[in-house]
C-alpha cells in the first residue's frame, strides 16, 4: 500500500457519535461538543448512567471534539402559542413609557418594531410613539390591524389592535384601538425568553469540575429553566453552572452558582426541569445576561412552557 494513502486514526475517525460509542461510567477519551462547537463534556468526564447518555442524544447532536467535521446547526422546534383567559387593558398594569412591539403581519415570524406607550384613552385606546424600522417611522395605514406585544413590569402580553390614526402634530404619534383578546404570555419577575443553551453543572456551590450536562430552554437576567436527566437536588440546594452566551458582537462565558427554586418531575424516566435563580453574577455577567435577553425579547412570543 502506498504510504501516502495511510490516514491517521484521528483523520479517519468521524466526528459523529452514537449511543454505542459513548461510554458510561468510565472517563471519556475525547471531549464531546454539540454540532455548533459548544463544549458539552470535557475529555476525562464521566457520564454517570444510561439516563444521562440518553439525555445527551435526545437534546443535542453530540460529536467528538477532537475531530473536525462541518457543523450542522440545530434548528429550534416550533412551540405553540399560549392560550390564557382574555384580560382588559387595566389588568395589564401598563404604565406610560412601557415598551411595546408592533408587528404588521399578524401571526407571522416578521420582526417586532419597538415603540413606547405615551397615553391611554377612557375607551381603552392606546397612544404610542411611532414604531421604528431602521431608524425611521414604520409606515402604518389607518384601519390596518397590527399585532402588539406589551412588556409590563410583571408580565408580557399579546393582543391585536387597529391603527385608528397616524398623527404628526403636535408631534409624531399613533392611536391604536382598544385591544382585542389579550393573552398573558408569561408572568415573571423579569422577562424570560426562549433559549437553547448547553449548560454544564456541578452539585454544590464549591468545586472545580462539572459532573453533568443540562439544557436551558428558557432564560432571564435572573435565572433559567434547566432540564436534566435526573433531579439535581431539592429546593434551596445550590448548583454550579457554566454556559456560553452570544449576542451579536458580545461573546461571554459564564460560570456561577444558582439556587434551585423549584423542581418539576415528569413521568418515570423523563427529564426533570429545574427553576434556577442565579446568586453570584458579577457586573459584566449581569450585563451579558441582560443583553442576551434583550436581543431575544421577541422570543417571549413563543415561550409557553417552563418553570413558574
Amino acid at each position: 500500500m502506498n504510504e501516502d494513502t495511510v490516514e491517521s486514526p484521528v483523520e479517519a475517525a468521524s466526528a459523529a457519535l452514537s449511543l454505542d460509542t459513548v461510554p458510561v461510567g468510565t472517563p471519556l477519551d475525547w471531549p464531546i461538543v454539540d454540532s455548533d462547537g459548544t463544549l458539552l463534556f470535557d475529555a476525562g468526564a464521566i457520564l454517570v448512567g444510561v439516563e444521562e447518555r440518553k439525555f445527551l442524544f435526545d437534546h443535542f447532536r453530540p460529536q467528538r471534539g477532537d475531530v473536525s467535521d462541518t457543523p450542522t446547526p440545530a434548528a429550534d422546534g416550533a412551540v405553540a402559542p399560549d392560550t390564557s383567559e382574555p384580560l382588559s387593558v387595566k389588568d395589564m398594569h401598563l404604565t406610560i413609557g412601557a415598551l411595546i412591539g408592533v408587528r404588521q403581519q399578524i401571526g407571522s415570524a416578521a420582526p417586532m418594531h419597538p415603540c413606547r406607550i405615551i397615553g391611554f384613552a377612557p375607551n381603552e385606546s392606546l397612544f404610542a410613539t411611532p414604531p421604528l424600522f431602521e431608524g425611521k417611522a414604520l409606515p402604518l395605514g389607518v384601519g390596518e390591524n397590527v399585532e402588539i406585544v406589551a412588556i409590563a413590569s410583571q408580565a408580557v402580553f399579546r393582543f391585536v389592535c387597529t391603527v385608528e390614526a397616524v398623527c404628526q402634530l403636535p408631534f409624531d404619534y399613533i392611536v391604536l384601538s382598544k385591544p382585542g383578546v389579550i393573552r398573558r404570555l408569561r408572568e415573571r419577575k423579569s422577562i424570560r425568553v426562549r433559549a437553547r443553551l448547553a449548560v454544564r453543572y456541578g452539585i454544590g456551590e464549591t468545586g472545580d469540575t462539572y459532573e453533568g450536562l443540562g439544557l436551558a430552554k428558557g432564560i432571564s437576567a435572573l435565572g433559567m429553566s434547566l432540564t436534566a436527566s435526573w433531579a439535581l437536588g431539592q429546593i434551596g440546594d445550590r448548583l454550579r453552572v457554566a454556559y456560553h452566551l452570544e449576542s451579536k458582537d458580545l461573546h461571554t462565558s459564564i460560570e456561577t452558582s444558582a439556587v434551585i427554586r423549584n423542581v418539576q418531575r415528569g413521568a418515570a424516566g423523563e427529564p426533570v426541569a429545574h427553576g434556577l435563580e442565579f446568586d453570584r453574577l458579577d457586573a459584566a455577567q449581569q450585563m451579558a445576561m441582560k443583553v442576551f435577553v434583550f436581543d431575544r425579547q421577541d422570543d417571549v412570543l413563543y415561550w409557553t412552557n417552563g418553570i413558574k
